[in-house]
């Protein structure tokens, strides 16, 4: 159940790369690249645990597209489950920083 739980966030966070490209024309080749390379779950973990806030957190954020961003994901059912409530509260933090508060 997990692995596929952890098979759809990929699609998931894919989808994330995929919606910035389309709604705001924001190319996210490192993202793509980290998520094809570590896969979904791993990269937003590591996304989550880098000091500071990424460029493309950034670039949605000047769009005003916090709601696509990967933090605004992870705090969504189902997949809130596959984070710590560490996790959580970082990703939370980092859209409330920017003035986006997560539903």
């Amino acid at each position: 159940m997990v692995d596929q739980l952890e098979a759809e966030f990929h699609e998931a966070m894919l989808n994330v790369y995929r919606r910035a490209k389309s709604e705001c024309g924001y190319n996210a080749t490192r993202f793509l690249q980290m998520v094809s390379e570590q896969g979904g779950l791993q990269a937003a973990k590591t996304l989550l645990y880098k000091e500071g806030y990424s460029d493309g957190f950034v670039e949605l954020w000047q769009y005003g597209r916090l709601d696509i961003s990967m933090e605004a994901l992870i705090l969504r059912e189902p997949w809130s489950s596959l984070f710590t409530a560490e996790e959580l509260a970082i990703a939370h933090r980092r859209l409330q920083e920017l003035g986006f508060e997560p539903t």
